[in-house]
């Protein structure tokens, strides 16, 4: 009986961690310990460890098409009830695309300043060099052309993932627009993107099995070189994330409504906390619309509107680790990155956060969009996946506050927030 109940307790996040630790170790002692040859070279590394590994990457790969056209759809339905509440919409939807511009925009900021990347040399594993030379001779004007799709369907198929987005949206809003007359076809992206969902979940149950293969492999090539840059890596995004959540968003609090920033953290935290165990924005939906109504005045008529549709588009803490992984990932394998390749970065996690669904390390399957879009290598992802399970109840934590956040500047903009209900809690 007790034996079951560990088994209950032991969850996703504590299987990851702890084949983290045990591939880095597995991986060192065949670094250090085991002497080069046939059975550790061809067989363990570059056998069961490479085609596990890589078979869980790929398995990550699959999903990225189908759960981002399908969840970016479903959003952009939503989007389109906007009409409903005027410029509540307007103003909801800027806010959360300006928030997430932002949030990238510092994550590669601080990046870029603790160098994360640096003194990891992963360039002998490099798998995308031609690729790299193609992103990097694309101008400005072409990359922006690029964008809309002239054919939907060869992009779904090739995996343009811009193009894709763009086409995903257009769907929904029209969807939206059209109603009841197209009823059928919004209940079929629905159900197809719970398939999704289900998929997902799936799929992450093999990473503690896919961390380990990675891990170990990395680790038996390079050794402990890889320690620092991932404590570095972990330090930037946690200094990303608090800047995000305490000077733009509280910043952006005090500005617009006035109100005590630290009293809201207060009244607010039991919903962070309560995020950051879950680590899915979905579930804390119903608590956030509840105690934004009992702690923070806010009329549940803009908050049902606005917490959901957050926790479809506003994903900052998503792009917070994609902005700091892309720095990260770049300097491990000797990559410059450009100013197009950043602002590409930016563009491409801000609309890849719009896809991002609110359950736990999906944002690690929409990383390989970002990844792709400036042609850095996904071998990274397996280094820093460990790392980033442990993280991602961090930015769950950030991304419902940014929700609460925008809704109560919201309110307060419509009239519809209560002060004396926000003094008194």
């Amino acid at each position: 009986m007790d034996k079951k109940e560990k088994k209950k307790k032991l969850g996703l996040t504590t299987k990851i961690f702890i084949s983290l630790i045990v591939g880095a170790i597995f991986g060192v002692v065949l670094c250090y310990l085991v002497p080069s040859g046939h059975i550790k070279d061809d067989i363990i590394v570059e056998g069961v460890l490479y085609v596990m590994g890589q078979g869980f990457i790929r398995l990550m790969k699959m999903l990225v098409v189908p759960l981002v056209f399908c969840s970016l759809v479903c959003g952009s339905m939503a989007i389109g009830d906007t009409k409903k509440l005027g410029t509540v919409g307007v103003r909801t939807l800027l806010f959360y695309l300006v928030t997430t511009a932002l949030a990238i925009t510092v994550a590669l900021s601080i990046g870029n300043l603790i160098n994360p990347g640096t003194g990891l040399d992963m360039s002998a594993i490099q798998s995308n060099a031609a690729k790299v030379e193609t992103m990097e001779a694309t101008s400005l004007s072409e990359t922006l052309l690029g964008i809309i799709p002239d054919n939907p369907l060869n992009s779904l198929s090739s995996g343009n993932m811009l193009q894709i987005i763009v086409f995903a949206l257009i769907v929904g809003v029209i969807l939206a627009k059209l109603g009841e007359r197209t009823e059928t076809v919004g209940n079929f992206f629905s159900q197809f993107n719970d398939i999704m969902m289900e998929m997902t979940m799936m799929v992450m149950s093999l990473a503690p099995i896919g961390v380990f293969c990675l891990i170990s492999r990395t680790f038996a090539n390079i050794g402990f070189s890889a320690f620092v840059p991932l404590a570095k890596y972990m330090v930037g995004v946690l200094i990303a994330l608090a800047i995000q959540c305490f000077v733009v968003y509280l910043g952006l609090l005090k500005i617009f409504t006035g109100l005590n920033p630290l009293k809201f953290i207060k009244n607010f935290f039991p919903v962070m906390a309560f995020a950051f165990s879950t680590a899915t924005s979905n579930a804390t939906i119903p608590l956030s619309i509840d105690t934004l109504a009992k702690k923070m005045g806010v009329s549940k008529k803009i908050s049902s509107f606005t917490i959901p549709l957050g926790a479809t588009i506003n994903m900052d803490g998503t792009a917070i680790m994609q902005g700091v992984a892309v720095v990260f990932a770049a300097q491990a394998f000797g990559i410059d990155l450009t100013m197009v390749d950043y602002l590409t970065v930016i563009g491409t996690a801000t609309l890849a956060s719009i896809g991002t669904a609110g359950v736990p390390s999906v944002g690690l399957v929409t990383l390989t969009m970002v990844f792709n879009s400036v042609g850095l290598p996904v071998e990274a992802i397996g280094l820093i996946m460990g790392i980033d399970r442990i993280l991602d109840m961090s930015r769950t934590a950030v991304n419902i506050t940014g929700d609460a956040v925008c809704t109560t500047i919201v309110a307060h903009q419509n009239k519809a927030l209560d002060k004396e209900v926000f003094q008194k809690a």
